[in-house]
């Protein structure tokens, strides 16, 4: 059956605030380098006042992905929870301009339009404080059959695994998507959610997932191991492909009969890897929605990572689909 859609993502639907930082500022500030936390609004506002001139722009892990497979010259769809305030029409206008579909209804009266506050250090580093605000309240109402049914492969955020009922709302979208015989991608989104998550994790994947998408940590969390290569046969034969990014050291793609192997593609200088495991899995779910070969797939993640981490932001500044085309 044909499809309306190349991909159609659900994930936290956040507005990105990016802020070049110092490592002193990261100490003075309690934050650990590289990572990922939690924040209540109170602590939103405060750090964003002590940060320095930032870019804003409209992010989230899904909505990054699906900017990215727009550039590419694909059609999207996303579904994610914003507030009826001013960043949320931000967020929706953003998502309409670049060609994507995105009805979701506002949410009013409950918390505002969730934001990711990005500190980047110059070593390309970024640490990440994220308010969720209305990206929480995502339900299963929320889930439009018809996208879903019309998507070659419908993409689920790790990071909405957390409130309930956005696991119902995977749920729902997993079952639509399996009885019109869509493929279902997952990415792990943060190591920190799969140590909260590991056992439904698991199950899901084993389930549910035709196509997980994972870092080098996220995949080792997930099978409690340290060596790498253990983990990569703990994944083999639990979902059908299993796409692997190891930063420089290129990415894995790991089959129940094979793995390929990906270089890294060339970039001058790493500014900021906000966003690059987003781009590799536009890319990546890009090229297999067009029927493009497993390394090929993976080429084009690489391709779309590289650009991204070029400059400050999360989504692509250069048409993606210019420089795919110069690839193949």
């Amino acid at each position: 059956m044909s499809a309306l859609y190349d991909v159609a993502a659900i994930g936290n639907a956040i507005v990105d605030v990016i802020a070049p930082a110092q490592d002193a500022f990261l100490g003075d500030n309690g934050l650990t380098k590289g990572s990922m936390m939690l924040i209540d609004e109170a602590r939103a506002h405060a750090l964003y006042a002590r940060m320095g001139a930032a870019i804003e722009a409209s992010g989230g892990s899904a909505g990054n992905t699906v900017a990215g497979v727009a550039s590419l010259g694909g059609k999207a769809a996303y579904m994610g929870k914003v507030a009826a305030d001013g960043l949320g029409k931000v967020f929706a206008h953003d998502m309409h301009a670049i060609g994507a579909t995105y009805d979701t209804p506002p949410l009013s009266g409950g918390p505002a339009t969730g934001r990711c506050l990005i500190n980047v250090t110059p070593d390309g580093q970024r640490t990440m404080c994220t308010f969720l605000g209305a990206s929480t309240e995502l339900t299963p109402a929320d889930v439009d059959p018809r996208v879903v049914e019309g998507a070659s492969i419908v993409y689920l955020e790790g990071y909405l695994f957390d409130p309930n009922e956005a696991r119902r709302a995977f749920a729902k979208a997993a079952g639509l998507a399996r009885a019109s015989g869509r493929r279902i991608a997952l990415t792990l989104s943060d190591s920190f959610v799969v140590e909260r998550h590991r056992p439904a994790l698991l199950a899901f994947i084993e389930t549910e997932v035709d196509l997980l998408f994972a870092n080098e940590a996220e995949l080792t969390a997930l099978f409690q191991t340290d060596d790498f290569q253990a983990a990569v046969e703990a994944v083999r034969g639990r979902t059908a492909i299993a796409a692997v990014t190891r930063g420089a050291a290129g990415s894995v793609i790991v089959t129940p009969a094979a793995e390929h192997f990906v270089r890294a593609a060339a970039v001058d200088k790493v500014v900021d890897t906000t966003g690059a495991g987003d781009q590799y899995a536009a890319g990546f779910m890009f090229g297999l929605a067009r029927g493009k070969s497993l390394p090929d797939c993976g080429a084009l993640g690489s391709m779309a990572a590289a650009e991204v981490i070029s400059h400050y932001g999360p989504r692509p500044q250069a048409p993606l689909a210019e420089l795919a085309a110069g690839l193949a």
